[in-house]
């Protein structure tokens, strides 16, 4: 699985408190990925964040 995340980021920290291990604040305060291949014992807390994206940027890809 690959993730990343696409314009639009609205810098609410949802994706980093639900999966703090591929998700950070960047330096121009929207979120970024930290890894675009997510382990698989993380699948699972990276579609939650997916899932639960208010703005609906960030994207998975088998």
């Amino acid at each position: 699985m690959e993730v990343k995340i696409v314009e639009g980021c609205i810098s609410c920290e949802l994706c980093t408190q639900i999966c703090p291990q591929e998700f950070d604040m960047g330096p121009d305060g929207t979120a970024e990925v930290i890894d675009e291949d997510v382990p698989p014992d993380l699948e699972d807390e990276v579609g939650e964040a997916a899932d639960s994206c208010p703005v609906s940027v960030i994207e998975i890809s088998d």
